[in-house]
């Protein structure tokens, strides 16, 4: 009898435990999610014409701006959902560069974006999430995505400097040639006057 009752009392000593640890971790679940939540400010928006131009012709631009600017609401399981697709959506971006920016310091500051996507999905993922290690990363990413639409923008930038260069000697070439043009029938002119000042002169005749 009084083994049975100690058994009955270690039982329930054991399920009020259980129950005041699963109390905690749901409350430590709850501080995590919320601490995310507050801090999850992922910037999609194109800041300049360059992006905004990259938007509507480059498809997998147009998609990770667009997923990265959706932010999840309801649970940790949303966000760690979120983050898998982010990580797949920025290794997309290695595909169907445009040609004028398929360059090296593009390529880089995708890796660096798709990298830091990366983490935040490990990070997300783990089974004791380090929510504050997330709250450091989020503002990095913004910073590389801003990294990468300034290059966009630089690159514009150096190709319209060639454009214009590039239409300086075209117009210095057709000043030249103008002005080759215009030499040559002054030069002819002048030498068509110098022959027509030549004075004739009357053959001799000897006297007789």
């Amino acid at each position: 009898m009084l083994i049975g009752l100690s058994l009955f009392i270690s039982c329930k000593k054991d399920e009020s435990l259980l129950l005041i640890e699963q109390q905690k971790e749901i409350k430590k679940q709850e501080v995590i999610f919320n601490t995310i939540n507050k801090n999850w400010s992922l910037n999609g928006m194109p800041l300049n014409a360059s992006s905004q131009s990259l938007n509507q012709s480059w498809a997998e631009w147009r998609n990770f701006l667009k997923e990265i600017s959706v932010k999840p609401k309801t649970s940790i399981g949303a966000f760690q959902k979120k983050a898998k697709t982010l990580s797949k959506k920025a290794l997309e971006l290695n595909n169907n560069i445009p040609l004028a920016y398929n360059k090296p310091e593009v390529k880089s500051r995708i890796a660096t974006i798709a990298t830091k996507i990366n983490t935040l999905n490990l990070y997300i993922n783990l089974q004791s999430i380090p929510d504050q290690k997330i709250v450091k990363l989020i503002p990095e990413i913004n910073q590389e995505i801003q990294s990468l639409q300034f290059q966009f923008a630089e690159i514009d930038k150096k190709s319209q400097i060639k454009i214009e260069d590039g239409e300086a000697d075209m117009i210095r070439m057709l000043d030249t040639t103008r002005a080759i043009s215009v030499e040559k029938p002054e030069a002819a002119t002048n030498s068509s006057s110098r022959l027509g000042g030549i004075i004739k002169r009357k053959p001799y005749i000897p006297t007789k």
